[in-house]
């Protein structure tokens, strides 16, 4: 049966986290260095865009639906081309600035359309600067039908388990893309998002498919969450919830990046849920847009129309 896709026009959705710059260096390479043995890159072109938080961010505007987004960036070039990003991308954003912060940039470096490497530049907000944006959640939190917690490990959601809290007290689904093994910051959260190998760090390894169902069943009761979404790659995604499991295979015909991959499906997760969508109709959506975002480079996105396809 074909599902229908409902109305986004309407669904706001709050994103929260920890935001970065993506550059792109693009570039011949025709030679190796005399140097060290690694290739010379000739760089014919550079390209930005909003990346982590930001990324899920933009995912939600393609989407059709009203993206808020609330983040810390660094008083620098890096914060200012933000910025200006997002505000061309019809984000309301509200980025405080520290200026003891330097944005995070992850610089990467392609050469014939591969990754040859890719430079991190980071470090971690001040306790004032979180502050502030926690109370800037509470005041936010009413106008906005989900809330998205992005977590990248940067110290953006220092103060995630109050924003949890907060959020259902008003009866807001709250969606988490996990980071690390300490998973019990994300307790009474909704839905938690997490790949095969972020899973793996916390419940171990599973031998079979009942094995990993008994696994996730305990970290859900332990945690209260209402469900977990577990991205397989190309095994597709697994939906478990407290009536059922529902497992849907990845529809990618070709993969050609996987970054920013996660960033669509929880965007594209909530956007449903907060157009109406029952749960498992968010996930069939969020592995559609999954299988068209990994066929593009970089941090990409699915638009409602590629998605209606």
């Amino acid at each position: 049966m074909k599902m229908r896709l409902p109305d986004t026009r309407k669904a706001r959705v709050l994103v929260v986290g920890d935001i970065m710059l993506d550059r792109y260096w693009f570039g011949d390479v025709s030679r190796i260095s005399p140097e060290a043995p690694v290739p010379v890159v000739k760089v014919e072109k550079s390209e930005e865009r909003p990346g982590g938080a930001a990324n899920v961010a933009r995912n939600i505007a393609a989407l059709g639906a009203q993206a808020a987004l609330l983040s810390v960036v660094g008083a620098d070039e890096a914060g200012a081309s933000l910025a200006r990003l997002l505000a061309d991308s019809a984000i309301d954003a509200s980025l405080h600035e520290d200026p003891q912060l330097n944005t995070t940039v992850k610089l990467r470096v392609i050469g014939r359309q591969q990754q040859l490497l890719r430079i991190d530049f980071e470090n971690w907000p001040t306790h004032e600067v979180l502050q502030a944006k926690l109370a800037e959640f509470e005041q936010r939190i009413a106008s906005c039908a989900a809330v998205i917690l992005s977590d990248y490990g940067k110290g953006g959601l220092t103060h995630i388990a109050a924003m949890i809290r907060i959020a259902r007290a008003h009866g807001k689904p709250v969606l988490v893309d996990p980071k690390g093994d300490d998973y019990a910051r994300y307790a009474g959260a909704s839905i938690i998002t997490p790949n095969r190998a972020e899973l793996r760090e916390v419940v171990g390894r599973w031998n079979s498919e009942d094995d990993l169902a008994a696994r996730v069943g305990k970290l859900r009761t332990d945690l209260g969450l209402d469900a977990l979404l577990l991205t397989r790659s190309e095994e597709g995604m697994t939906l478990f919830a407290a009536d059922g499991i529902t497992h849907e295979p990845a529809l990618a015909r070709e993969v050609y990046d996987v970054s920013g991959a996660g960033d669509t499906v929880i965007a594209t997760l909530a956007v449903m849920l907060a157009s109406g969508a029952n749960l498992a109709d968010a996930m069939r959506w969020a592995n559609r847009a999954a299988g068209i975002v990994v066929g593009k480079l970089g941090t990409a996105t699915c638009s409602i129309e590629e998605l209606k396809g």
